[in-house]
């Protein structure tokens, strides 16, 4: 696609649409009335202290003006667009909510944010109602804003607006469209402004990106790749110094790479060959090779795994295990690499895959990773990581003679970026102890058997200086806790469970490590020509354990950094590397393993700075050259194009609806209603002609607990037309009408409440309260409708938990007035509780909330004593039909005992009743034939022992039980 082409189609102008949106109606405070008056932007921003540069002008001008979906590259990065969208509405005038955002990007927000304006948000519903008044900014989770909007606690007509974070991730079921629909029914003046860096996302589905501005409630769609002219325009001029290093790989790894792919590649075509009518089209070899390998094939074959055959399904968990073999060859040490194979070369793993083990490629990958071990003579000589020995060259030659060269009187600082915490820790153990030590650690970790050393290993491990001391460290990372000597995991037949990694459970790594050389490049120039890697010049600096970079650079200020960062971390996502970035300054960036965003976050950073080409950083890319690594990160590249080209492709063909931003009520009257024609025309049918009268219509109630709003169900519910009203019941989840109530369980749930037995205690509360109670059972609307036969129900759980069938059968049993729904999602639910509900009363909220508690109601039911309640209905004759007449003129049971047949037949209107009744009370039983036959034999056996028999063979009990003590 041409330059011109993309910067016509990422402008964010919709040609189709009639007329043009209006700016937004909120802007009443004095900053955003000047953001209006200001005829320069760059003033305006500059007067503000907000720095951006001009694409991310451009994004704010845009989502100023006009509400919008705005898609943007990975590392391009909208969050200083969003921090000066939320300083322009940062006014006690003004109430902003930002909802679906993690939690690292809540904390970062608000540290830029003046407090004043960010409130925290309150747990009780009082508190919350005074915050909501008091305006500002707030980061509030999607279920209390669903919960409070219903309730009307927040004052929905004052919301300024929302900013919805993550935008691909807003379906029609979730709660952030909830809490959206809920905002703009009320509000039509408040804007919605959306943000997503995904844009692969928006490729998975049918018209995933027109499904999502829907649910959005926006018109405009704004998008901005790396290739779009103003991005390149900005990023051209203050390029960064790059130097690609192109690492060879030992001819072992060379090796087990090429057997890996001719694996992959034959259970792929194997599994196209035994699945012909099904799409396969995603499963191939340069996917399976990829980071999302795992959510491709999820989104793939989760809706038919249960049709698929067992062969299919231990093929998809090889595909996964061949791929984490690769990565643990292209990326882990040798010994590591050989430990985790050899988990996969047992007989129980043999009899449970799908046979790519006894394949002549696969006995050469065990062989080659075994020779990277041990040498010909079986003695101990683990090969180095090919990426070490040119990263000990960078440290110690490369960059010490640039920086001689450039005249700088500075230490250099080094950025050494990796793409996980492994690689990380591993970095930071080879250059503090050396190779060899690490290796020899390594193997003793993983128990490999190291037996003899060879010569050349044993005199590099002979001349290794101790390692510095590192006393003053408060703490050291834990090393991985996995033993090689776990029995190798099954195949699994969950695909969930199937694509997950758990090859890295229990381990943890630390993310930051901050290094320093223990001698100055400067006064050892000798370092520069001869370069030893076995002897450590690196230790640790304990303050970054801390994540305080500041004083890590004050404590050593005359020495070199190196410090060692993953890509993004566990606190704070993926700004932890421009964090890093501003506080460090660094001079030489390396880029250890490669990724797309942090490349494109380098250069905007460089950007900001401006500075002169002789000043700008260095960054080093080392990447094995002709290998799955350099293919998979030009197949991220590739992917990203391509999802922006469809994203570009289908917005010129978009036809959106001008009340689509719900401002006007047309968004909302497609929405289905409960009193539609049809209704009224057969209520006209029954009234003679249609000449009665016509009654007011009211809205559908359905009552909600409050623990369901974690589910999809209420929203649906809502999307249907019916009023949701959230309440804290104790009986049943769902109250459709004052005779309906709906306990509702997915098939997890349904297992765990059948096994602890708390299923039969709510249905007996259920029937106790309500006339037609119902148990619905729903499924996954991902996962097949199929409880028997392949269904993962029986994969999922023991065998103690396969007769699910035959519990609900003694259920129903149990509870005659129980009736069971099947589910086969939330959706079908939704119309199921529409049509439950025609012509039925609406459920009272103070009844529902009442019933289960210890307070009295108007109930008939609650008058009497459950326990009394409960023994009645156990007795002949009694059943719900006629206990509660026997409960109001029953008396107490000593009356019920003194009552004549007669009197019992006028309590419970049935003459058979009345006899069953009065006979268990009053005639004596005797017990039957056998009964008898069976008692006299035990009596003339008592008396054949003899009365003494028994205490003989307690005495012989007492008298064991002591010898054995």
């Amino acid at each position: 696609m041409s330059d011109s082409g993309a910067e016509n189609a990422d402008k964010g102008t919709d040609n189709e649409l009639p007329e043009k949106v209006e700016p937004a109606k909120q802007l009443e405070t004095s900053a955003d009335v000047a953001a209006q008056e200001a005829e320069d932007v760059e003033e305006y921003l500059k007067r503000n202290n907000m720095v951006l540069l001009d694409y991310e002008k451009q994004m704010f001008l845009d989502l100023v003006e006009a509400d919008g979906l705005l898609v943007c590259a990975k590392g391009l990065c909208y969050d200083r667009v969003v921090i000066s969208i939320l300083k322009a509405y940062s006014d006690s005038g003004n109430l902003v909510l930002v909802i679906n955002s993690s939690d690292w990007e809540e904390q970062y927000y608000k540290s830029k944010m003046e407090p004043k304006y960010v409130h925290e948000v309150a747990n009780t519903a009082t508190e919350r109602e005074r915050v909501y008044l008091e305006g500002g900014l707030q980061f509030i989770s999607t279920r209390i804003l669903v919960v409070d909007l219903l309730k009307q606690r927040i004052p929905i007509e004052l919301i300024s607006g929302i900013i919805v974070l993550r935008a691909h991730t807003i379906i029609e079921s979730c709660q952030e469209a909830f809490a959206l629909r809920l905002f703009r029914q009320k509000n039509k003046t408040g804007f919605v402004k959306a943000f997503s860096s995904s844009p692969e996302a928006f490729t998975i589905g049918y018209s995933h990106v027109e499904r999502t501005m829907r649910n959005l409630f926006v018109k405009h769609l704004y998008i901005w790749p790396r290739f779009h002219e103003s991005v390149r325009a900005v990023l051209q001029p203050w390029k960064i110094q790059s130097i690609e290093m192109h690492v060879p790989i030992s001819q072992s790894m060379t090796s087990i790479q090429s057997h890996i792919l001719e694996i992959m590649n034959f259970l792929v075509q194997e599994i196209k060959r035994i699945n012909r009518t099904v799409d396969m089209e995603a499963v191939t070899v340069e996917n399976c090779v990829t980071k999302t390998f795992h959510k491709i094939l999820q989104a793939q074959l989760d809706c038919i795994w249960h049709q698929l055959n067992s062969q299919t399904k231990l093929i998809v968990a090889d595909l996964k295990i061949l791929r984490s073999l690769m990565i643990s060859t292209m990326y882990h040490d040798a010994v590591s690499a050989y430990a985790f194979m050899k988990r996969y070369r047992s007989t129980e793993y043999a009899l449970s895959n799908s046979g790519w083990t006894l394949l002549d490629a696969a006995e050469q990958i065990f062989k080659r990773s075994r020779q990277r071990v041990f040498n010909d003579q079986q003695e101990f000589e683990p090969e180095a990581c090919p990426k070490w020995q040119t990263l000990t060259d960078l440290l110690t030659k490369e960059i010490p003679g640039d920086m001689r060269r450039s005249r700088r009187s500075e230490q250099p600082k080094v950025l050494i970026l990796c793409q996980d915490a492994r690689t990380c820790h591993q970095l930071k153990q080879y250059l503090t102890q050396g190779g060899p030590r690490f290796l020899l650690q390594q193997a003793l970790h993983h128990e490999v058997p190291v037996g003899k050393l060879s010569d050349n290993f044993a005199k590099e491990s002979q001349t290794r200086e101790a390692p510095p001391s590192n006393a003053s460290s408060k703490k050291e990372p834990r090393k991985e806790e996995v033993s090689s000597s776990q029995p190798p995991p099954a195949a699994m037949d969950e695909l969930a469970q199937l694509l997950s990694e758990s090859e890295t459970e229990g381990q943890h790594f630390e993310e930051s490590y901050m290094l320093t050389m223990t001698q100055p490049v400067e006064n050892e120039p000798e370092i520069d020509i001869k370069p030893d890697p076995d002897v450590s010049i690196f230790e640790t600096i304990p303050e970054l354990e801390q994540f305080d970079v500041t004083a890590a650079l004050a404590t050593v200020p005359h020495q070199p950094y190196i410090c060692l960062q993953t890509f993004k971390t566990e606190r704070e996502g993926s700004m932890a590397l421009e964090h890093m970035l501003e506080q460090l300054q660094p001079h030489y960036v390396v880029m250890y393993n490669m990724n797309v965003t942090a490349i494109r976050q380098l250069e905007v950073f460089e950007a900001r700075r401006r500075l002169p080409p002789a000043d700008r950083m260095k960054v080093y890319f080392l990447i094995h050259a002709r290998t799955v690594e350099e293919q998979a990160y030009l197949t991220s590249l590739r992917r990203e194009k391509a999802a922006f080209e469809f994203i570009i492709e289908t917005k010129s063909r978009m036809v959106i609806p001008k009340y689509q931003d719900g401002k006007t009520d047309e968004a909302f009257l497609l929405l289905k209603n409960y009193d539609d024609d049809l209704t009224d025309e057969n209520a006209k049918s029954r009234q003679a002609g249609g000449q009665a009268p016509k009654a007011p219509k009211e809205t559908p109630k359905v009552i909600v607990d409050m623990r369901e709003f974690r589910s999809d169900l209420p929203c649906l519910i809502h999307k249907r037309g019916l009023e949701v009203l959230p309440l804290t019941i104790t009986i049943g989840d769902y109250i459709l009408t004052p005779d309906i109530c709906v306990e509702r369980k997915s098939i997890s749930d349904l297992i765990g409440s059948l096994n602890s037995g708390r299923l039969y205690n709510q249905c007996v509360q259920m029937q106790r309260h309500y006339a037609k109670p119902i148990l619905l059972i729903e499924f996954d609307q991902n996962k097949p409708f199929h409880l028997q036969g392949k269904f993962m129900l029986s994969q999922q759980t023991s065998m103690a938990n396969a007769d699910i069938v035959q519990k609900l059968q003694l259920l129903t049993l149990h509870f005659p007035k129980l009736r069971l729904i099947w589910s086969p999602s939330p959706y079908a639910t939704a119309q199921l509780f529409e049509e439950l509900k025609l012509g039925k009363p609406e459920p009272d909220p103070q009844t529902a909330a009442a019933l289960g508690s210890d307070e009295p109601t108007a109930g008939e039911q609650l008058h009497f004593n459950s326990g009394i309640y409960d023994f009645l209905l156990r007795l002949p004759g009694v059943h719900t039909r006629n206990i509660h007449g026997l409960l109001r003129k029953g008396g107490s049971l000593r009356q019920l005992l003194l009552r004549s047949q007669k009197e019992l037949e006028e309590l419970l209107q049935s003459q058979e009743s009345a006899k069953l009744l009065y006979d268990i009370l009053h005639v004596a039983h005797l017990p039957e034939k056998d009964e008898v036959v069976g008692s006299s034999a035990l009596l003339a056996a008592s008396k054949q022992f003899g009365a003494g028999s028994h205490n003989r063979f307690r005495m012989a009990a007492a008298a064991a039980k002591r010898g054995r003590r």
